[in-house]
C-alpha cells in the first residue's frame, strides 16, 4: 500500500481533434463603446433601472480591435467570437450604413489576417431603439426585420467568415428581459415572455435561411445558455418544467442547424420553490455562481444528445479575481469535455469568455472575466497568466491536468 501511496502521479494529455478552434469572445456593446441606439443604452442610462452604470466608452474595442487581435494571435489561439451590433448597421427601419458594415468585414478580414477565424453572432443581447419601441421581440414582425438585417449583413461579410451565431441567449433574453425584469424591457408577464420566446425562435429560423442565402457554404448555429442541472429529493418534475421552458424549447429550435452553440458557466439546483443557490458551504465564484468547471461537460454532452448536432462551445468561463483560480476552472472545464469525445460528440471548439474584461450588462464593470485585463480609466491592456495558459493549451492541441 505504501508503494501505492508513493508512487508519482502521471500526468495524461488530453489531445482534441484536428482543427480543432480556441479562441475566446466579446459582444459588440461589452466591448465597442458608445452603443447609443439600442435599448441597452437607453435601460442602462435610466437611474430607475436596476444597473451598476453605463457602458460609456466600454473598453473602446472600435477603434483598438487591431490591437486586441494582434494580443489574441500572439498568444496562440486561432479565432475570435464577436458580434455585428445592429443598431450600428440599421440605426433607422431600413436604413443601412455602409461604413458600419464596412468595419465588420474589416473585423473579420482582420482577424483572419492574423490566423483567428471569425465567429460571427448577429444579436447580442442588444436590439435597436426603434426596434424596441414598435414591441421588440413582442412583436411578430421583429423576427422578419432581424432576418432582413442578417441577411444584408452577411452578404456584406461573406468570403471573410465561416461561422455564424444567430442570436445570443435568447433563451436568457425572454428569462430575463420579460419575466425576471432585470434586462430590457424589464417586463414581468409569463405571457409576454411565452410571446418573446416564440418571436426569438422565429427570429432564429428566418435568420439561419437568410445566412444561407448572403453567405453560402456559411455554418450557422444558435448560442444557447445551457446549464448542469440538479434536483433536490421530490422535486425532480419541477426541475424538467424549468428545464424545458429555459432551454429545451430552445434546443428543440436547432433542428436543421449545422452546429449549436453552448454557453455554460455553473450547475442549477431546483428545490420545491424553483431555482435556489449553491447548497450551503459551496465554493462559489466572484458573481455567486458555484464553481463547478464540470457543468460544461454535462451541458455539452445533453445538448449533443437532444440535438444530434456539432457542439461549438462559444463561452465558458468564471468572474473571478484571483487568476489562478480562473487557470484552474478553465482547465477543469476542458477536462469535463473528454468524456463528451469519448462517446463521439462531435467537438467544433472551445470560445473562453472573456477576451477582455468588459461591461457585464446590469452588473457593470466589476465583474473580471477577461482573459485581458482592462483598466478602463487608461484602456491600459495588461494579459493575464490565464491568458498565456490558453494560448499554450491552443498551440499543443491539448490539456494535462493539475
Amino acid at each position: 500500500m505504501t508503494g501505492v501511496n508513493a508512487s508519482p502521479t502521471i500526468r495524461i494529455r488530453m489531445a482534441f481533434p484536428a482543427n480543432f478552434l480556441w479562441g475566446a469572445g466579446t459582444a459588440a456593446h461589452q466591448v465597442e463603446g458608445d452603443n447609443r441606439a439600442n435599448d441597452w443604452w437607453e435601460w442602462e442610462t435610466d437611474p430607475n433601472h436596476p444597473n451598476a452604470g453605463p457602458s460609456g466608452r466600454a473598453c473602446e474595442h472600435w477603434t483598438r480591435y487591431e490591437a486586441d487581435l494582434d494580443i489574441l494571435a500572439g498568444l496562440g489561439l486561432n479565432s475570435y467570437r464577436f458580434s455585428v451590433e445592429w443598431s450600428r448597421v440599421e440605426p433607422a427601419d431600413g436604413e443601412f450604413s455602409e461604413a458600419a458594415l464596412d468595419h465588420y468585414r474589416g473585423v473579420c478580414e482582420a482577424a483572419r489576417a492574423r490566423g483567428l477565424e471569425p465567429v460571427v453572432t448577429f444579436h447580442h443581447f442588444t436590439t435597436p431603439a426603434w426596434v424596441a419601441r414598435l414591441g421588440g421581440w413582442c412583436d411578430r414582425a421583429t423576427a422578419d426585420r432581424f432576418a432582413r438585417f442578417c441577411e444584408t449583413a452577411a452578404a456584406h461579410l461573406n468570403g471573410t467568415f465561416q461561422l455564424a451565431c444567430t442570436i445570443n441567449e435568447p433563451n436568457v433574453v425572454a428569462e430575463f428581459g420579460y419575466e425576471l425584469g432585470i434586462f430590457p424591457p424589464g417586463l414581468r408577464d409569463r405571457t409576454r415572455k411565452e410571446l418573446a420566446t416564440k418571436t426569438l425562435i422565429a427570429g432564429h429560423r428566418q435568420a439561419v435561411a437568410a445566412i444561407r442565402r448572403a453567405a453560402p457554404g456559411v455554418r450557422v448555429g444558435l448560442a444557447l445558455s445551457i446549464n448542469e442541472w440538479a434536483a433536490l429529493r421530490g422535486s425532480e418534475e419541477r426541475m424538467l418544467e424549468l428545464r424545458r421552458s429555459m432551454e429545451d424549447d430552445f434546443l428543440e429550435a436547432t433542428r436543421g442547424d449545422d452546429f449549436v452553440g453552448v454557453q455554460n458557466y455553473t450547475r442549477l439546483h431546483v428545490g420545491p420553490g424553483g431555482i435556489q443557490g449553491p447548497p450551503p458551504g459551496s465554493r462559489t465564484t466572484q458573481t455567486g455562481f458555484e464553481f463547478r468547471p464540470e457543468a460544461l461537460g454535462a451541458a455539452v454532452r445533453r445538448t449533443a444528445e437532444v440535438t444530434g448536432l456539432p457542439v461549438l462551445v462559444t463561452e465558458n468561463g468564471i468572474c473571478t479575481l484571483d487568476d489562478a483560480e480562473r487557470i484552474e476552472y478553465t482547465q477543469g472545464a476542458l477536462r469535463s469535455l473528454e468524456p463528451c469525445l469519448a462517446a463521439g460528440v462531435e467537438l467544433l471548439g472551445y470560445l473562453h469568455w472573456s477576451a477582455l474584461d468588459s461591461f457585464e450588462w446590469v452588473l457593470g464593470y466589476w465583474p473580471k472575466y477577461g482573459l485581458i485585463e482592462v483598466d478602463h480609466d487608461t484602456q491600459v491592456r495588461t494579459t493575464r497568466a490565464s491568458g498565456r495558459w490558453l494560448g499554450r493549451v491552443a498551440r499543443a492541441n491539448s490539456v494535462v491536468p493539475a
